[in-house]
């Protein structure tokens, strides 16, 4: 049985934006915070910069229950770690395409670490 995915136009809505609004943890009283978020094959993922204890990775890490910000609309979502390296590839050259910018460079290679590559999640409707 496959997964259930987001909405098509949630997912279009994600891939448009730079930045996706989370709030990890059902019963955590986290606030919304912005991840660069990319999409690959209709799927939404998102890596870890930080890694920081009670930051959004450790939370979903604990509780993977959570929400995102979807324009005005708020989507319930678990989170799931992506063990695969093919679809980790496959998100690196999202991050590649997406956030191309000057800028944004320093953190696109610092998303290919082995130590962010292994936060990668897929977020996933609940």
């Amino acid at each position: 049985m496959m997964a259930r995915r987001l909405s098509r136009p949630i997912v279009a809505a994600i891939d448009a934006s730079k930045i996706l609004g989370i709030r990890a943890g059902a019963g955590s009283d986290h606030r919304f915070i912005g991840v660069w978020p990319v999409v690959v094959g209709g799927r939404v993922f998102a890596r870890s910069w930080k890694q920081s204890p009670g930051g959004w990775y450790r939370t979903f890490l604990d509780d993977p229950l959570g929400t995102i910000q979807v324009g005005d609309r708020e989507v319930r979502v678990r989170a799931v770690r992506v063990r695969g390296e093919r679809i980790r590839d496959a998100v690196e050259r999202a991050y590649d395409e997406k956030y191309a910018t000057p800028g944004s460079r320093t953190f696109v290679r610092g998303f290919r670490t082995q130590r962010r590559r292994d936060t990668t999640v897929e977020f996933l409707p609940r």
